[in-house]
């Protein structure tokens, strides 16, 4: 090689290094690209027909009749006929509740009780904590919830944990199943958040951004243990109807929910907050939906009503390939499962019609 084609080449190399540089760094959780697909869209603002949301949290909106106005008109404009509020409390808190919310706007709102944990080690706890939620279905209640720390943090006074099966429930769990009322329940939380936190796992990006999300073997039972627990309650109490949160965190295996769902028929299921999961598998996803079709229902978790956008799409139209709302959840892109009518109807209202009392069907399509 002559030293001509030698300085040309070496020059060459710093060039293509010194562009190299110019490359700004960007962190992994940055990188956002914007997809070149072009493919038909059918974006969607209203459900195509009206729809029960099983799965919600208000709390803030009681503090006035402003609050309480607007959230109705955000109702109005996405088509929800009725919002189930899980976190109505129990004594005093629930009939404030149910007054602040049924009063004003008749129908519209549904208000699930919650349990009071204090003192269960104390002997009549069993029947106290049946007797409160006795009288909280009088004063209004029509379900009951149990929230994520039940099974996974929470404590008796005697610091040991309570297990979702803990038979000092059983007397509530009587209750329930005499006035039929539906136990909503939210067991564990995603199996990724049980799992070390690499390069493997889903989701590393929100364990990074939300690091307290984590449930390390050191401080927290296993995910196996929460659900072979929950598979016990719902085992023990045939006559209770519960609706398993979060499609039981088992979205991404609906072969084994749906085995589940076989073994024990007194468990129905919601969508809350796992779009993401059925977005990502569309032909799985529509056979689940069209077997288990009386067993599944509409749930949302967080209130922003845009989000639900998405949700009409996934689950109306046969989209392909649209962005998620929440990156942390789904890097990945949504495709359509088009549901048919017969089945978005019970999704959206029927089943919750018949495992709710109380609920006019008047204001829903045949």
């Amino acid at each position: 090689m002559n030293k001509a084609c030698f300085l040309l080449m070496v020059g060459g190399l710093c060039l293509f290094a010194q562009r190299e540089r110019e490359v700004p760094p960007m962190r992994i959780d940055e990188y956002n690209p914007k997809s070149t697909l072009k493919v038909p869209e059918h974006p969607l603002k209203r459900s195509k027909f009206p729809f029960i949301d099983v799965h919600n949290h208000q709390t803030r909106t009681l503090e006035s009749n402003t609050g309480l106005d607007k959230l109705v008109s955000d109702m109005d404009a996405l088509n929800m006929q009725i919002m189930v509020n899980l976190s109505g409390g129990f004594g005093e808190r629930l009939t404030q509740t149910v007054k602040g919310m049924k009063t004003r706007y008749p129908g519209r709102f549904v208000v699930f009780a919650n349990v009071d944990f204090r003192g269960m080690n104390d002997p009549g706890y069993p029947d106290k904590a049946a007797k409160q939620l006795e009288e909280d279905i009088k004063n209004g209640a029509q379900g009951l919830k149990f929230f994520k720390n039940f099974g996974m943090e929470l404590k008796d006074e005697k610091g040991e944990r309570v297990h979702v099966d803990d038979a000092r429930l059983d007397k509530v769990f009587q209750v329930c199943a005499k006035y039929k009322i539906p136990v909503l329940i939210h067991t564990a939380e995603p199996r990724p958040f049980f799992e070390p936190i690499d390069k493997n796992n889903e989701r590393w990006l929100e364990l990074q951004q939300f690091p307290s999300r984590a449930r390390p073997a050191d401080k927290f039972p296993s995910w196996d243990t929460l659900m072979n627990e929950q598979m016990a309650l719902f085992a023990k109490h045939p006559n209770v109807k519960f609706i398993n949160a979060h499609l039981g965190w088992l979205g991404g295996d609906l072969t084994e929910l749906g085995r589940r769902m076989d073994k024990l028929p007194n468990m129905y299921t919601e969508i809350g907050a796992v779009l993401a999961e059925i977005g990502r598998q569309p032909r799985a996803a529509l056979a689940f939906f069209t077997k288990y079709q009386d067993r599944v229902l509409f749930g949302k978790d967080i209130w922003e009503p845009s989000e639900y956008y998405v949700y009409f799409r996934v689950l109306e139209t046969q989209d392909e390939y649209f962005e998620y709302y929440r990156k942390r959840h789904a890097f990945w892109r949504m495709y359509g499962i088009g549901l048919p009518d017969d089945i978005l109807k019970k999704l959206y209202y029927k089943n919750a019609l018949k495992l709710i009392p109380g609920l006019d069907a008047s204001k829903f399509p045949k």
